[in-house]
């Protein structure tokens, strides 16, 4: 072959070598970060709200999209596809993608305790102990992370789901309402805060089931990035990181509740302003448990029961070894 040719040759191999990089790996001089959240914009993101409104992101030198979630968004396979940088998601998608291979990399837990708990009427025998679940009618989404949580409650209770009744259930509370189920799975910071209000207003109290309180730490969720991101872009992760975490210390400081609830009420109008305020004090103790306690922090020990549990439950076939991937600040 003529040397021109293949000097031509490699000059052009290499240029669309180029051409394919820059295609798939973000450059960020300029360019827009995306952020996908879980959990539709409500309090329950107030963080992540305040660091996109409240200018978090653009005094760190960020631009930075931040889009909602919901159902059909998958924060850790728009990482994989490369239509999101960072993303939050909860410890068990975590897990099942590092058990598919995933390059997944964890760099903060914004939940200390899970936000999924159970609500019961206050006129009903107290659960003070995991026996008392005992002869309880319990509600559970099948398929979803409550099933594992109380299969994992009740194996520590040493009963069986002859000692207790299950009932499926949907987005429809109607079946608590009519007392038809007892114990109902809800966010406590979320739809919690709707069903005790919806009660205190026929004078009804209620109690919460808090499953941490019996030693299962189910970790909720967390801010992912790829690993990839993590060795090409340290800076930015860096300073994306450092702008969120300080955005949720802004949010969840009660000093700044006015300015955090005038955020949200942009992002969620079809909430009332009692009941946003009341879900943001709901937040507070579920993401800084006590002053001592660094937002973002990750509880390594929960993300290790977290995946016992599932080998367990058998949502995923082999251990990952999730400590791997946590590569934030732990406790």
């Amino acid at each position: 072959m003529n040397p021109n040719i293949k000097t031509v040759t490699r000059a052009g191999f290499m240029v669309l070598c180029m051409i394919l990089f820059f295609a798939t790996a973000p450059a960020f001089a300029g360019d827009t970060l995306n952020y996908r959240l879980k959990w539709l914009f409500n309090t329950s993101v107030a963080g992540d709200i305040i660091a996109d409104t409240g200018g978090f992101f653009k005094k760190a030198g960020l631009d930075v999209s931040v889009n909602e979630g919901g159902a059909g968004k998958n924060a850790i396979k728009e990482l994989e596809l490369g239509y999101a940088d960072f993303g939050v998601a909860s410890a068990d998608q975590v897990i099942r993608a590092l058990e598919k291979g995933a390059d997944v990399v964890v760099l903060a837990q914004l939940f200390q305790v899970n936000p999924m708990q159970w609500i019961y009427r206050s006129d009903q025998p107290e659960i003070k102990d995991l026996s008392n679940l005992k002869g309880r009618h319990i509600g559970v989404t099948f398929g979803g992370n409550d099933e594992t949580i109380i299969n994992t409650l009740l194996a520590k209770a040493g009963l069986t789901s002859k000692d207790v009744r299950i009932s499926s259930v949907r987005f429809n509370f109607t079946p608590f309402l009519k007392k038809e189920v007892d114990v109902w799975p809800v966010y406590r910071n979320s739809q919690g805060v709707i069903l005790e209000e919806r009660l205190a207003a026929e004078n009804e109290q209620v109690k919460f089931f808090n499953p941490a309180d019996y030693g299962v730490s189910f970790v909720a969720n967390s801010v992912v990035t790829s690993g990839a991101m993590m060795k090409k872009h340290p800076d930015t992760v860096k300073a994306f990181i450092t702008a969120l975490l300080s955005a949720w210390e802004f949010a969840m400081d009660p000093a700044n509740e006015p300015q955090v609830l005038t955020q949200i009420k942009k992002k969620d109008k079809g909430t009332r302003d009692n009941i946003r305020q009341k879900q943001l004090e709901a937040t507070r103790p579920l993401i800084k448990p006590d002053k001592g306690t660094k937002i973002g922090i990750i509880d390594a020990r929960a993300w290790q029961q977290t995946e016992s549990i599932m080998i367990k439950e058998k949502q995923i076939m082999t251990p990952v070894d999730v400590t791997r991937c946590l590569v934030g600040p732990k406790k």
